[in-house]
């Protein structure tokens, strides 16, 4: 069974860093790409980043373009969130995700697997 479990979420203040982390298992992941989508309370999941197969391409939502970076462990069953200079809007739980295709879609529908979210909190 697939199983993604996030890590990393936390307490920080504006313009802080927190570097998330979602582990895979259940099947061989560094065949497959992965992603992450964010939902603040009364609002709808909201697409962030996701990163292919290799590595090698990424996409990033146009609200955190510059200051979040997807990468892949050295096993690639393990893919992280760097988030720098966070904003209080930044506020949300994270979930890890994996698209059905490349490029993802924007839209949930088009993620398969889902882990259970960490949450992040930015204080101004």
């Amino acid at each position: 069974q697939v199983q993604l479990v996030e890590s990393g979420g936390g307490l920080v203040q504006a313009g802080g860093s927190l570097r998330l982390s979602c582990a895979a298992s259940g099947r061989t992941f560094n065949s497959y790409a992965m992603g992450w989508f964010r939902q603040a309370p009364g609002k709808e999941r909201e697409f962030v980043a996701a990163i292919n197969f290799s590595g090698l391409s990424t996409r990033y939502a146009d609200s955190v373009k510059g200051r979040f970076t997807i990468s892949r462990g050295n096993a690639k069953n393990t893919v992280y969130l760097q988030m720098n200079s966070l904003k209080p809007e930044d506020t949300a739980v994270y979930y890890c995700a994996d698209p059905s295709s490349w490029p993802p879609s924007a839209d949930p529908s088009g993620f398969r697997y889902w882990g259970q979210g960490t949450q992040v909190t930015v204080s101004s």
